[in-house]
């Protein structure tokens, strides 16, 4: 790594060729492109295949039921459901479960996310926006779906504002894999939104080619958060124990905790060193 090189750069350049198969099956995808109107198997495990890979992705980082783990498991669990959800939506007859696998898949990347930092101001545009959309798309809906769509955009849209939060730029708390995740969240939420108006509001020209670019994209954005989760989780574990004076600074930046040392050689605490 050179050391004019941008972390985030490096970041990238190192997960590269494990995203080669991902690449590849989207312009496999986008090469035949086969017409929603004519579902088939095929069709299928060709709309599958980029976010199998992206699953493969995932594994590829590092996977346990360690609590280092616990955000990977997550957003691959999320994964697994959005593979359900593509597979079902191949076929209108399954709309209303495709969309009830991809409800479980936003409530996975939600509590990858967590909601902290809450940022309610995110929060509030977010919903008003879904709000609009939901009172748009409902005089188009019938049956449980009139149920199931608000249902939906609240999962959604709530796994949005998640991801938005977690990128705090004017406070310089965020990093490349976070404002990914940020990214993802939102061309999820477009991909979604054309779905809708195309189906219950009015026909979008393109509507497939742009469902599918946004969606393999969001998948994309999410699933590269797990680059550094593991080692967010550690520095955040590193952090609070600070906070708590359980581990303490030398002068040559030093973490320690052992009390015999400590007796041994004066330390500074954290908090005593800004």
């Amino acid at each position: 790594m050179s050391p004019w090189e941008p972390l985030w750069l490096h970041g990238l350049k190192s997960v590269g060729p494990k995203l080669v198969p991902f690449c590849k099956t989207v312009a496999i995808y986008f090469v035949l492109f086969i017409p929603v109107s004519q579902p088939s198997l095929f069709a299928m495990v060709i709309k599958c295949l980029p976010v199998l890979s992206l699953i493969a992705f995932v594994l590829l980082h590092g996977m346990s039921l360690g609590e280092e783990y616990a955000y990977s498991r997550r957003i691959l669990l999320g994964l697994i459901f959005s593979v359900i959800g593509d597979a079902f939506l191949v076929w209108d007859e399954f709309f209303l479960h495709g969309m009830a696998a991809f409800g479980v898949a936003q409530v996975f990347y939600t509590s990858a996310y967590g909601f902290r930092p809450l940022n309610m101001y995110a929060a509030s545009v977010i919903y008003a926006i879904m709000a609009v959309g939901v009172t748009l798309l409902l005089p188009g809906v019938e049956g449980v779906l009139k149920v199931g769509v608000p249902i939906y955009g609240v999962l959604l849209m709530t796994m949005v504002w998640r991801a938005v939060a977690r990128v705090q730029l004017f406070q310089e708390l965020w990093t490349w894999t976070k404002l990914c995740s940020c990214v993802g969240g939102i061309f999820f939420a477009l991909s979604d939104s054309v779905i809708g108006f195309n189906a219950f509001y009015t026909a979008i020209p393109h509507a497939q080619a742009i469902i599918m670019s946004t969606y393999y994209a969001a998948q994309l954005g999410i699933s590269l958060s797990v680059v550094d989760s593991k080692a967010s989780y550690l520095d955040s574990i590193r952090e609070n124990k600070m906070k708590h004076g359980k581990w303490y600074s030398s002068p040559d930046n030093t973490c320690f905790k052992k009390q015999s040392y400590l007796q041994e050689r004066p330390a500074i605490p954290i908090s005593a060193m800004h």
